[in-house]
């Protein structure tokens, strides 16, 4: 796994996002067993207390759950799972309508602009 870490904000926020990515994209399946704190936080270069926190928080939200025995898993409710994936497409789309604004572009010179983009190549995805 491939962990970008910025100084912008605190560093278990940004590996609860990209944790959550992986769920909600199919890299990590509901069901699947989440590495050990110490092996990710080894993989993603920082302290094993902040790992651990981010997965902590994730199991509060309920994307992780624990078995005492066993270690972490990704939790195997598809719904909740569907719902996150809405909620950060929807927020991303916001950022993205919010910035596209401040540039001056209407509603619909966006639209405009993205139609125009998805009649290029390498666009076959956006029909998901």
């Amino acid at each position: 796994m491939q962990w970008q870490l910025r100084g912008d904000r605190p560093i278990y926020q940004q590996l609860m996002e990209q944790l959550t990515e992986q769920i909600v994209s199919g890299q990590l399946l509901p069901g699947d067993k989440v590495p050990p704190v110490r092996e990710l936080a080894a993989e993603a270069g920082v302290n094993p207390n902040t790992m651990q926190r981010a997965l902590a928080d994730l199991e509060r939200e309920g994307l992780l759950y624990t078995n005492r025995t066993s270690g972490r898993y990704v939790t195997e409710d598809k719904s909740m799972i569907d719902a996150v994936r809405e909620q950060i497409a929807a927020d991303r789309i916001a950022d993205f309508m919010n910035s596209m604004r401040q540039l001056g572009f209407t509603k619909e010179g966006i639209v405009k602009l993205l139609e125009k983009s998805s009649m290029g190549e390498g666009n076959e995805d956006a029909n998901k």
